[in-house]
Order: structure tokens, then sequence, then C-alpha cells
């Protein structure tokens, strides 16, 4: 399953709700499983509030995944796709 390294930031209206960071964690947790994912997320000092990795069946569903999170106004995110030392290898085998 393709992985996705999620680092987010809270928006002003993120941090005016910072107690309720937890239940939406958690509700984007429940999001991906129903979805065929699975989601870790810990919270961090420095640039960024929060790191989460999102393993997820495809593309598709990461991409619908940061789309519903960011929507609701609490975060903003940057994602980046993850491979494995294995998967990249295969590719890294491949250069001329």
């Amino acid at each position: 399953m393709p992985a996705f390294v999620i680092l987010g930031k809270w928006t002003e209206q993120g941090i005016r709700n910072v107690r309720d960071a937890p239940k939406r964690a958690e509700d984007a947790r429940k999001w991906a499983e129903q979805h065929g994912s699975k989601l870790w997320t810990w919270y961090t000092l420095g640039e960024y509030d929060f790191v989460s990795v999102l393993d997820a069946p495809d593309d598709e569903t990461a991409f619908e995944f940061a789309l519903n999170m960011s929507k609701m106004g609490n975060v903003k995110t940057k994602t980046l796709k993850a491979w494995s030392s294995q998967d990249a290898a295969k590719v890294i085998g491949k250069v001329a």
C-alpha cells in the first residue's frame, strides 16, 4: 500500500479550537479506516503542529483524505508520497 507523510499546521480556527484536536485526529483515523487506510498521528514542536503517516490503497484515496481534512478549515497540510526502501530500490535499480 502506498504511504503518505502529512505535515500539518493548525489554522487560526484550528488553534482557537485546539481542545478539539484529539477528537479531530480520532475522526480522521476513523475516516481512514472506513476507506481501507491506516493513519498514525504525532503532535510535534517546531514548524509543523503534527505529522501523520497514511497508508492508503491508492493515490486517489490519499487525495480524498487530504481534501476532506482540509475543507473543515482547522488545518493546512503538505502531503508527501513515500516509498519503502524495497520499493525505492526497485526504481533506483532502473536508473541508467
